[in-house]
């Protein structure tokens, strides 16, 4: 998870002029708010303030010292967005998973709050808004994923009317749950788009919420569940998909396969979609509910980037994480081509291995660590039920607990609810979470 809370503008009030402010952070943290960048040179910059910026800005500023440690983040707010799932679904208020960003920005790492507008690692600077350069010894880029809803005709200005919502966002996530309080009779529609997408299982999440919601309001009997994705699984990991396939049939949910949202007719609450197997084919379909899940990319800044693949993603080792091309240039979390769930559990595995690796490129050593792909999705099923995914690269499963996570429990959604979040603000963001691979072996070990 990665790039965290919407990308706003932020300008000089005058070009080459640095208009410095005191932060406005908790525990007396001293930080820049400035416009620009303070200085024009720094040890390690961390291009993003998302889960993986500033976990890794946290665990920079022990290696190399604060006053050496930038980072480059426009938003005001940082997010934890794995929340708004629940938010969507009226578990939670969406107040609960945003913080300013200055309060969660490492104390004395310097916040350059502007805009990264090109990349040249082959000089070892950046351009950020207003032709300011800055230069650096390390480069980790931590931008994470950019949404799309202006692909889809319709959006983003459909999100006006009732009865359409999406949980990626903190502008559109409420009125998922405005669109669910308001259900009366008819087709709830639930989509996954034609792109990578973080957390791959939030389309399917806010489907089971909402079922469970109708079900405890007396409505289901009047609803016609479709999950319209267009994937041709309903999960990627078989274990996983098995038991989600059953809560599927048990549920009276229909899923068809291949089918991309491609416009939406908000006065007319219809959504069309393309049926990937036929191409020019599409259908249309009437909602009462339609959750809209966005087509994705990489930010606009990395297209056609030196560090970045054909596709825009950041082209790192996928078991290192360091630049396949530029050595002290490294990337982590969504933006990057990792093979990979993208996800804020793979972004703690991944910077406890960044963090080695970084360690070992400084002393001019070779890394070692390797990054296994581990990720997870607490797939939520109900109000009180979760089925922990978790995965490698080769989408096996790579549980924490010595009990079958396939099916579904309580204590997981506890996890999910009330203990990540702590975990997140307090250990993951503050460079102390690696990840459960020290857990889970301890897990493990303690059964033999």
């Amino acid at each position: 998870m990665s790039a965290v809370g919407a990308v706003f503008s932020c300008s000089c009030l005058h070009s080459g002029v640095w208009l410095l402010k005191p932060g406005m952070q908790k525990m007396s943290s001293l930080h820049t708010a400035a416009r620009c960048a303070a200085r024009d040179y720094y040890e390690v910059l961390v291009l993003g303030g998302g889960a993986g910026g500033i976990a890794m800005s946290a665990r920079m500023k022990r290696r190399v010292g604060a006053e050496n440690v930038a980072v480059v983040e426009p938003s005001k707010t940082h997010y934890y967005q794995p929340l708004w799932t629940l938010v969507g679904g009226g578990a939670k208020q969406l107040a609960a998973s945003a913080r300013p960003m200055g309060s969660v920005m490492p104390s004395g790492v310097e916040w350059i709050r502007s805009q990264v507008t090109a990349l040249d690692p082959d000089k070892n600077y950046v351009w950020l808004e207003n032709d300011i350069r800055v230069s650096y010894k390390y480069l980790i880029i931590a931008l994470g994923i950019s949404l799309h809803y202006e692909k889809i005709k319709g959006l983003p200005e459909g999100f006006n009317h009732p009865k359409i919502g999406s949980n990626y966002s903190a502008q559109t996530v409420e009125k998922t749950w405005r669109a669910l309080q308001d259900f009366k009779e008819g087709n709830a529609i639930f989509t996954f788009p034609n792109t990578p997408v973080k957390c791959a299982g939030a389309p399917q999440k806010i489907m089971y919420l909402a079922d469970a919601y109708l079900r405890k309001t007396g409505k289901r009997s009047k609803a016609n569940f479709m999950f319209n994705t267009s994937l041709g699984v309903i999960f990627a990991v078989q274990k996983y998909a098995d038991a989600l396939l059953e809560i599927i049939k048990d549920r009276n949910i229909t899923v068809n396969y291949k089918r991309n949202l491609i416009e939406v007719r908000a006065d007319k609450q219809e959504a069309v979609f393309e049926n990937l197997d036929k191409p020019g084919e599409t259908e249309v379909y009437q909602y009462e509910m339609l959750h809209v899940t966005p087509p994705m990319g990489p930010p606009a800044v990395l297209i056609n980037s030196p560090v970045s693949d054909a596709s825009g993603w950041v082209d790192v080792d996928k078991e290192t994480l360091q630049h396949k091309k530029y050595p002290n240039v490294f990337g982590i979390g969504d933006c990057t081509n990792l093979p990979t769930s993208k996800t804020a559990a793979a972004v703690a595995a991944q910077s406890g291995i960044l963090d080695k690796t970084i360690s070992l490129v400084m002393k001019n050593k070779l890394p070692v660590k390797k990054y296994d792909g581990y990720t997870s999705c607490p797939l939520v099923t109900a109000y009180n039920k979760v089925i922990l995914a978790e995965f490698d690269y080769n989408g096996q499963p790579l549980e924490t607990f010595p009990i079958d996570q396939s099916k579904e429990r309580r204590t997981m959604y506890h996890m999910k609810a009330d203990m990540m979040p702590l975990l997140y603000w307090n250990a993951l963001l503050k460079g102390y979470w690696g990840g459960p691979a020290p857990v889970r072996k301890l897990m493990h070990l303690s059964l033999k």
